[in-house]
C-alpha cells in the first residue's frame, strides 16, 4: 500500500513510523516543506546554546512518547529534567510566589486570600455538574473553586499550555482529564484522592532529549525506510476513483491509496478547498494563538534560576507570559556555565504583542526579565522566533466542530487527518494520535 504524509512534524513521523512498524510493506512518502523534520520540535544551536523553538519535552505520567522512544530504540537520547524543575513560580501583583506544593504550602501562600483559600476548600462540598454540555475553564474554574483560584492559578496554567485564557478555552475539550474527575468521583479534590491512592508511586516528571528534541527527531527519522522529500511542499491534493493524487512543488505528481495530512487546520483547510469546500471552511474555523519566544544567554548572571520558570498572570499586567529557565530545567541547553531563558509573549491575552519586530519583542523579553526577577544584565545571546499560529486555541464547541470534521472526512475514502488541532496539543497527544491514526489505516 502507497502512503502519502503531508507534513514532516511530530504527527507525521510518528505516523508513518507505527505505520512502518504495524505493516512493514507499506510504502511511504512524507513530504516536508522545510529542510528538516520537526515543525515546531525544533533546537537552534548558537554560541553554546541550545535553543528549543517550541516545546522543550514531555511528560512521564503518560506512556505514549516514552513507547515510541523505546519502539524506535532510543532510550539512550533520553533526558530527565533536573530536580530544580519541580519548583515553579508565579508572577502576581508585581510579586513572584513560589507555587505551592503541598496542602500546608497552599494555606501559607499569599496568591489567594483567606476568602479565596476557603472558597476553594468548599470544593469538597459543590454538587457536580449534571448536564454534559460543554463550557469554557473559567465557567468551570469559577464554578468549582471560585473567582481568585481561575484567576491567578488557572489563568496562569492555561497561559503556559495552550498561551490562551480561562473564559476561551472549553474545559472539556482542553482538560478532559479534569472533567472526567468530576463527573466520576463529584469533584476534583475528591477524584486527586482517588486517583492518588490508586496509582500510588511517583507522578511524572518532565524529559526531553540529550542535545534538544532535534535530536529525537532525527534519530527517529533515520531509524526505519521511508520516501523523504524534504524542501517540499505539497501544493494539490485530489481525489481520483480509490487514489489519491499528490501534487508538489519539486515537480511530483504521484498517485496514493491514502493519505494523511499531518499539518496545521489551516494547511490542511488550503488543500482540500477544491475537493470539499465545507470541510475546508471547518478546518479554518479553529483558531491559533500567535506567540513570540525570545531566547536570551547569559554568560554572567547572579540569579540562581532555582526552578523550572515563571508564568504571569493577567492581572499582573505584564506583557510577557511566562519565562522558562530553560538551562536549569535541562542543564545541557547551556555549556560552560552559562544559563538560558525563553520568554514567552503574546497568545490569547495579548496577541498582537507576538506579532510586533525582532527589536520590540527584545525590549519586551529583557523588560519582562527585568520586572519579574530582578535581572537586568546584557544577554551574551538573543534569539527571537514569531509564530503567527502557533498553538490551537480549543474554545468552547471545539469538540462538537471536530465531530463535524471528522465526519466530512469520513466522506473521503483513504483520507485521514492528524495534528495537534484535534484532539491534543501536547507532545504525548500528538503521539497517541499517530499511533492510533496508523492503526486505523492499516485496518480498513
Amino acid at each position: 500500500m502507497k502512503i502519502a504524509i503531508i507534513g514532516g512534524g511530530i504527527s507525521g513521523v510518528a505516523t508513518a513510523f507505527y505505520l512502518k512498524r504495524f505493516s512493514p510493506t507499506n510504502e511511504i512518502t512524507v513530504f516536508e516543506r522545510e529542510p528538516d523534520f520537526g515543525g515546531k520540535l525544533k533546537t537552534v544551536k548558537k554560541y553554546g546554546f541550545s535553543i528549543e523553538i517550541g516545546a522543550n519535552g514531555f511528560l512521564s505520567n503518560k506512556p505514549d512518547t516514552l513507547d515510541l522512544v523505546r519502539d524506535a530504540g532510543l532510550e539512550h537520547l533520553l533526558m530527565p529534567s533536573s530536580d530544580k524543575a519541580r519548583k515553579r513560580f508565579i508572577f502576581d501583583k508585581g510579586k513572584l510566589h513560589q507555587l505551592p506544593e503541598n496542602p500546608k504550602a497552599f494555606l501559607k501562600t499569599k496568591l489567594l486570600s483567606p476568602i479565596g483559600k476557603l472558597r476553594v476548600l468548599f470544593e469538597f462540598v459543590i454538587p457536580a455538574k449534571k448536564s454534559d454540555t460543554e463550557e469554557s475553564l473559567q465557567d468551570f474554574g469559577y464554578r468549582r473553586v471560585g473567582k481568585e483560584m481561575t484567576n491567578v492559578f488557572l489563568d496562569a496554567m492555561t497561559a503556559g499550555v495552550f498561551a490562551s485564557t480561562p473564559e476561551k478555552l472549553s474545559v472539556n475539550a482542553a482538560f478532559p482529564a479534569v472533567v472526567k474527575l468530576e463527573k466520576e468521583h463529584g469533584g476534583l479534590f475528591k477524584g486527586m484522592l482517588a486517583k492518588k491512592k490508586k496509582e500510588a508511586g511517583p507522578g511524572g516528571i518532565l524529559m526531553s532529549f540529550k542535545g534538544g528534541v532535534s535530536t529525537f527527531i532525527e534519530a527517529l527519522a533515520a531509524s526505519f525506510s521511508f520516501n523523504k522529500k524534504l524542501n517540499c511542499e505539497v501544493t494539490k491534493v485530489k481525489k481520483l476513483g480509490l487514489k489519491w493524487l499528490v501534487e508538489a512543488s519539486d515537480g511530483t505528481q504521484e498517485e496514493f491509496d491514502k493519505i494523511v495530512i499531518a499539518t496545521p487546520a489551516f494547511v490542511a483547510a488550503r488543500l482540500l478547498k477544491e475537493e470539499d469546500e465545507e470541510l475546508c471552511e471547518l478546518l479554518k474555523t479553529i483558531e491559533y494563538s500567535p506567540v513570540a519566544v525570545v531566547a536570551l544567554g547569559y554568560d554572567n548572571l547572579p540569579h540562581p534560576l532555582d526552578g523550572f520558570g515563571l508564568l504571569t498572570t493577567k492581572r499582573s499586567g505584564i506583557p510577557v507570559l511566562g519565562i522558562l529557565w530553560d538551562s536549569s530545567i535541562f542543564p545541557d541547553r547551556a555549556e560552560n556555565g552559562n544559563k538560558l531563558l525563553r520568554v514567552m509573549i503574546g497568545g490569547q491575552r495579548q496577541p498582537l504583542l507576538a506579532l510586533k519586530e525582532e527589536d520590540e519583542l527584545l525590549n519586551i523579553g529583557t523588560g519582562g526579565i527585568s520586572e519579574t526577577m530582578g535581572v537586568y544584565e546584557e544577554p551574551l545571546l538573543k534569539h527571537v522566533v514569531r509564530w503567527h499560529k502557533a498553538i490551537p486555541n480549543y474554545a468552547v464547541g471545539h469538540l462538537a466542530l471536530i465531530d463535524r470534521i471528522f465526519g466530512r472526512v469520513a466522506r473521503l475514502k483513504g483520507l485521514y487527518l492528524n495534528s495537534n488541532a484535534y484532539k491534543g496539543v501536547s507532545f504525548n497527544d500528538c503521539v497517541k494520535n499517530s499511533k492510533e491514526t496508523a492503526l486505523k489505516i492499516i485496518s480498513e
